[in-house]
């Protein structure tokens, strides 16, 4: 049985990738409304990645006979006033989940819950690739998304992103 304190971050950390996953679809919304399609479809992927996230919690916990209790998703509350705003509330909230997912760790590894451990690892190497896609989003932002034709560039690139579904096994 699962530490009641690792199964209670458990379950908080699902709703928190629901939310990462409503959050980033608000961001592609902000990017569509620009005229940004590409930028909107990075979020779109962002935002499915996201909701797969949660899902891959919500059967480990199943798998090890925990319950799954689904919180009421908060509305995103991020107001943008530039194009590069939505890309750093990105890599701030990415660090933010780093932290929970890193409390989690920490409460499975304080109670030798070796199979969370396992599990997170993914998790943890996984927000190692999403703070840097997020810091390279600023970083391409801030070196192009001031002239045109850079924009447009770096819009277009975006537009090619492709979804991949996990491929973590349970």
């Amino acid at each position: 049985m699962m530490d009641q304190k690792v199964a209670a971050l458990m379950n908080q950390q699902i709703n928190a990738e629901f939310y990462s996953g409503y959050l980033y679809l608000d961001f592609a919304n902000y990017y569509e409304e620009k005229g940004l399609a590409g930028f909107a479809n990075w979020y779109e992927i962002q935002a499915r990645e996201e909701q797969d996230h949660a899902i891959l919690m919500y059967h480990f916990m199943h798998n090890n006979g925990e319950k799954v209790t689904l919180d009421a998703i908060a509305k995103p509350d991020k107001e943008f006033h530039a194009l590069i705003d939505p890309l750093k509330a990105g890599l701030e909230h990415e660090k933010y989940v780093t932290s929970l997912v890193n409390n989690i760790y920490a409460a499975a590894q304080s109670c030798n819950d070796f199979r969370t451990l396992q599990f997170l690892d993914w998790f943890i190497k996984e927000q190692g690739e999403e703070e840097k896609n997020a810091s390279d989003m600023i970083t391409k932002m801030e070196l192009f998304g001031s002239d045109p034709k850079g924009l447009y560039m770096l819009n277009s690139e975006l537009q090619s992103r492709v979804y991949a579904a996990p491929s973590l096994v349970l």
